[in-house]
């Protein structure tokens, strides 16, 4: 059976392709998004590739090579790695920095959110309601494309973004520092409306098929609900995240 892979191609100036050409980018500290490696890598070359890849904090995926060579015709060895369009933040040097500053912190966490225009959306509206930063998972998040920085109207280049290994462990710190932890969950009591919003806080949007992960939202303090009057039982995650935002703008007056 031949798999049939739909993959649009990428400028060639997005990618970087062959076992030398990515370890010399790693060692030059260009900002990675993804890495699609040939699932039966096992040359000398290869493994000294999967020694640099240890401890990155980008989203490496096993392949077949045929996805590969949806991407290029030419010789990509059995890796294509694909250039970040932003930098990226640690979330440690962003909340310590706001209470330095004397704001109140504002971030979102996307806990599994994977469709690059509902993040782009969700960005625009960072931007425009002053949200201080957005966090994504490293594995298993949205890739950072050219797509996103369009649909986000280029807020992606003046919005701090966090690319995080543990989501746990990052939700835990921000707790830490003294953030309430916001979950927008269809199956909460309390409305949005019926929260304190004008404390240092931090909204939780889960992904657009299974929601917040159970470990993540064991660690919310609260969670929240938009209502829902129609037929359908959940708003767009881009749209819910735009609510919940704008509740934080309305009570900080």
């Amino acid at each position: 059976m031949n798999n049939h892979y739909s993959t649009r191609r990428l400028p060639e100036k997005e990618m970087i392709f062959g076992i030398r050409a990515v370890i010399e980018a790693i060692d030059a500290g260009k900002v990675l998004d993804k890495i699609l490696l040939r699932r039966d890598m096992t040359s000398t070359i290869g493994r000294e590739l999967m020694a640099k890849l240890q401890g990155l904090s980008t989203t490496i995926q096993r392949v077949p090579v045929e996805k590969l060579n949806q991407y290029t015709d030419k010789n990509h060895q059995g890796v294509i790695a694909f250039l970040s369009p932003i930098d990226f933040y640690h979330v440690e040097d962003i909340i310590p920095s706001l209470y330095e500053e004397g704001k109140t912190p504002m971030l979102v966490v996307l806990d599994g959110v994977t469709d690059v225009r509902n993040f782009g959306a969700i960005a625009r509206t960072c931007a425009c309601a002053g949200a201080h930063a957005i966090i994504i998972p490293a594995k298993g998040g949205v890739a950072i494309n050219g797509d996103a920085i369009k649909t986000s109207a280029g807020a992606l280049h003046t919005l701090k973004v966090c690319k995080v290994d543990n989501m746990v462990s990052c939700v835990n710190y921000l707790r830490q520092s003294g953030l309430n932890i916001i979950a927008a969950t269809e199956h909460a009591k309390a409305f949005y409306t019926q929260v304190d919003m004008k404390t240092p806080l931090a909204i939780v949007m889960g992904s657009e098929d299974k929601g917040i992960s159970p470990d993540v939202l064991k660690l919310c303090n609260q969670q929240v609900r938009i209502p829902m009057i129609g037929p359908i039982e959940s708003l767009n995650v881009s749209v819910a995240a735009g609510v919940m935002m704008y509740e934080v703008v309305r009570q900080r007056g």
